[in-house]
């Protein structure tokens, strides 16, 4: 019995555990032997918390006997990126630079999902200082992807995603500044939610980027990401019942997101849109060029806030860090900073017009990525193609953080290819009953 549970999504063990058929202990103790047994465990924890976890975990026990449930995930148990602070416990952010830090309060999402009940089972690798989309860390690990373990399993949430793709955890929690909750969703065939920038506190979260970064779940089921987000902000979750795709209006993006597909993102992608005709939406087809004057301004809005935030820790001692995601970094200090002001102001104004154009529409569509997974050692052996694939992987992701839109993304039948639904900023609930029928209409 315990083996079944690794499978089932955080609703359907929020359920049991409240109906008395699942233990959280037994629960928790069956996700810990899973994590320290996993032949990849060294690639996808960091470090495991299990003294905290059965804790939390004999907890829940006690107010489910007592019939005082905090919430609808009670008990279960969820992984969180290392770049969340976790009181007592080494928060390194995947990287050199930060090796021993250890903070001494938990991040506020934590905090906030610790007081709905959830269990803290420990810490999944990531890319480091998570600055790229591949999901690589020579230093740390490189979690494998779920179709393919010598692929790159997306970034920089890659541990995240892996925990769950590969039954160690219920749902990850991650964080996306430019696709780094989406990409690997969708390479590891899972839910992701990307959501609106300040939306979820980031206090006690490591920074890369801190006006783009944002707090996301990767979960099994559009219901669990819905789940985590009321958890996560100590709210109530958005209602799912009813949802349905009968009248939705949705806008493929046509500028930039569907240029140079591979053929596997681009099938998986038509055949989504065509379920969702055939349950009842109306798709069209948008150029937005808005779009493709913001991606223009993706480098220095992104690299230069990314130098900003940690030159000073980063050239005192760069020899700690991959070569590669130094060079990302690095690429930051060629702009001037009257540039990088007129390139927000630019942005501000792209944002309105993009905002106005797509109004009518319940979201704006497009492949989330626009390449497959590429082999993680020919990733490690060759910087320019490393760079390459990189800027590929997040080109699409990174028109939502450019717009400063939430996104969901969705599994779309064909392994290692996601859908993307974007909707305007603070639409998360709208953009959760959407993917609840988008899931019906897509399994």
């Amino acid at each position: 019995m315990a083996q079944d549970w690794l499978g089932m999504t955080a609703g359907e063990l929020g359920r049991g555990i409240a109906a008395g058929t699942i233990d959280p202990v037994e629960l928790t103790d069956a996700y810990l032997a899973a994590a320290e047994s996993h032949d990849a465990a060294a690639q996808i924890y960091a470090r495991l918390t299990p003294d905290r976890a059965r804790a939390e975990a004999l907890a829940a026990r006690e107010r489910a006997k007592g019939g005082h449930r905090l919430s609808p995930l009670d008990g279960v148990p969820i992984s969180w990126k290392d770049l969340y602070d976790t009181a007592g416990v080494m928060t390194e952010a995947g990287s050199k630079l930060l090796e021993g830090r250890v903070p001494d309060k938990d991040a506020t999402v934590l905090r906030n999902a610790t007081v709905a009940g959830l269990v803290c089972l420990g810490k999944t690798h990531m890319t480091e200082l998570a600055f790229s989309g591949l999901g690589l860390n020579p230093s740390a690990g490189s979690p494998p992807n779920i179709n393919d373990p010598a692929a790159a399993s997306g970034g920089s949430s890659s541990g995240a995603a892996a925990s769950v793709a590969h039954g160690l955890a219920a749902c990850g929690i991650g964080s996306d500044t430019a696709g780094s909750v989406r990409l690997p969703a969708a390479w590891n065939d899972l839910v992701g939610l990307k959501t609106t920038p300040g939306r979820l506190p980031l206090a006690g979260v490591v920074p890369l980027c801190p006006r783009f970064d944002t707090v996301g779940p990767l979960a099994r089921s559009v219901e669990d990401a819905a789940l985590m987000l009321a958890a996560l902000e100590g709210g109530k979750a958005a209602d799912l019942t009813g949802a349905t795709l009968d009248g939705a209006r949705f806008a493929v993006l046509e500028t930039v997101a569907m240029e140079g597909l591979e053929d596997a993102p681009e099938a998986g992608f038509a055949n989504a849109v065509e379920r969702l005709r055939e349950a009842g939406a109306v798709v069209e087809r948008r150029a937005l060029p808005e779009v493709a004057e913001a991606v223009d301004l993706a480098l220095i809005l992104f690299a230069t806030e990314a130098y900003g935030t940690w030159k000073s820790v980063i050239e005192a001692h760069p020899d700690k860090m991959f070569s590669n995601i130094l060079e990302r970094f690095r690429g930051g200090a060629a702009f001037a900073g009257a540039d990088y002001v007129a390139a927000w102001q630019r942005l501000e104004t792209l944002r309105a017009g993009y905002h106005a154009a797509t109004a009518g529409y319940d979201a704006v569509l497009l492949p989330t990525c626009q390449i497959m997974p590429p082999e993680q050692a020919r990733l490690f052996d060759d910087p320019a193609y490393f760079a390459e694939r990189n800027l590929a992987t997040l080109r699409n992701t990174r028109i939502g953080s450019l717009m400063g839109l939430p996104g969901l993304t969705l599994p779309t039948g064909v392994p290692s290819t996601g859908i993307l639904f974007q909707g305007p900023p603070g639409s998360e609930e709208r953009l959760l009953r959407i993917g609840a029928a988008a899931e019906v209409a897509l399994s």
